[in-house]
C-alpha cells in the first residue's frame, strides 16, 4: 500500500506553508533536511534539492511487512536496484528501484 509520498522541493519553507495549508495540519518532523506532515494516514515528506539521493520528481513508497524480500522479488522481476536498503532512523528501512521505463519506486518497512 502507498501511504508515503516524498516530494524535492527548492524552497523548503516555501513548500512547508502550501502543504500546511493543503493539508490542514502542521508537520510532524520539521529540519532543514526534511519536513514531514501526516494527515488520515498518508505520510507527506518535503525534501530540500531533492536531498542526497538527488530526487528530481515525487517519489511513491510502498510500505512493506519484510524490504529485502520485496526487493529480492521485485528486481527478479525486473527492476534495477537504484538505492539500497539503509537506514533512515526510528527503525525506518528504505530502498528505491527503478521500473524498466526508468521511473523510481520507493519501498518502506517499519520495525
Amino acid at each position: 500500500m502507498i501511504k508515503t509520498v516524498l516530494h524535492p522541493v527548492s524552497d523548503l519553507a516555501a513548500a512547508k506553508a502550501v502543504y500546511a495549508a493543503l493539508l490542514g495540519v502542521a508537520p510532524q518532523t520539521d529540519s532543514t533536511y526534511y519536513v514531514g506532515f501526516e494527515s488520515d494516514g498518508q505520510q507527506i515528506g518535503l525534501v530540500p534539492a531533492g536531498g542526497p539521493q538527488g530526487m528530481t520528481s515525487p517519489v511513491a513508497y510502498w510500505h512493506v511487512a519484510d524490504i529485502e524480500a520485496k526487493l529480492a522479488e521485485v528486481t527478479a522481476a525486473g527492476a534495477t536496484v537504484r538505492e539500497p536498503v539503509s537506514d533512515v532512523g526510528g527503525g525506518r528501512l528504505v530502498a528505491t528501484v527503478t521500473d524498466p521505463d526508468g521511473n523510481v519506486l520507493g519501498l518502506l518497512q517499519d520495525r
